[in-house]
């Protein structure tokens, strides 16, 4: 008789789709945006045929673009909520622990500590890897309205503002697609397959392995303790018009940096000259 093994729900559902929502867009940018940098080579070329040209690659980068920046509100918004209206822990925040169970895990792994450190709800990996993509994402936002909007952002900052965005926007793309490529794939789906971000749910074997104190704290029945209804309509009450404003205010940001000006970056035909001909000789 097969023994039926406990799964925990780590994400829900809406959490998955936004998660799914990110990891396309940032795929999308990263396909379109790297051959943009290494523009000879033969990948990149390839890239840029199959996509039917260099407009058409700033397009789709630009779609993506704008996908994730909507990603983004919608993230802080949920964020919002769970904060202040369902008193969610903000257990994303680093802490000291965090830098000691670095330690602790690098010693682990060189062989110097017998125990690997017992963490919560995130690790510290993982919330390095999620400051890593606010950092990440505040970069390549600044940057990529200066290279988008280079007249707008020349009429309030020195025009070498611009060509070092562009330097500096390629450099943290190269980086973050590395880190996505070694550091995330290798921890999260080659050294244990993780399949929360899939099925939302986490086996009770990988739960005690990964996030042991968290495991505990569900055991104990303090793990998810909500408001009553009544204090959450209270609390949503108050957060609901301030969530609208900030919605306003950042849907306004929004299309102030797709439409603050037609952008200067196009690609024209090279211009071909044909040499005069001598007036003394027969076409």
């Amino acid at each position: 008789m097969n023994k039926v093994t406990q799964a925990y729900l780590r994400f829900p559902l809406a959490r998955r789709i936004e998660h799914w929502v990110m990891m396309l867009s940032f795929t999308t940018l990263g396909l379109t945006g790297i051959p943009q940098k290494f523009s000879q080579s033969p990948i990149s070329l390839a890239i840029l045929q199959a996509l039917g040209g260099i407009e058409t690659l700033r397009n789709i980068h630009h779609i993506a673009a704008i996908v994730m920046m909507f990603g983004t509100a919608w993230h802080i918004l949920v964020m919002g909520y769970s904060v202040f209206v369902l008193r969610d822990q903000m257990s994303m925040l680093p802490t000291l622990q965090d830098a000691k169970d670095g330690i602790q895990a690098l010693l682990y792994n060189l062989g110097f500590a017998k125990t690997y450190p017992q963490m919560g709800r995130y690790t510290f990996e993982e919330k390095m890897e999620y400051w890593a993509f606010v950092w990440g994402a505040a970069v390549m936002g600044f940057t990529g309205f200066l290279m988008w909007n280079p007249i707008t952002a020349t009429q309030y900052l020195p025009g070498e503002f611009v060509p070092a965005a562009k330097a500096a926007h390629g450099g943290e793309a190269v980086l973050a697609v590395l880190a996505i490529i070694i550091w995330h794939m290798y921890g999260v789906h080659i050294k244990r397959f993780n399949k929360a971000m899939f099925n939302g749910k986490m086996t009770e074997e990988d739960m005690l392995h990964e996030h042991p104190l968290e495991l505990a704290d569900i055991k104990a029945g303090i793990a998810d303790r909500r408001p009553d209804a009544a204090t959450i309509r209270k609390r949503q009450m108050i957060y609901y018009p301030i969530a609208a404003v900030l919605t306003i205010g950042m849907l306004a940001g929004i299309f102030g940096f797709i439409n603050a000006e037609e952008t200067a970056l196009t690609t024209i035909p090279p211009i071909t000259e044909t040499a005069p001909q001598d007036p003394g000789t027969t076409p």
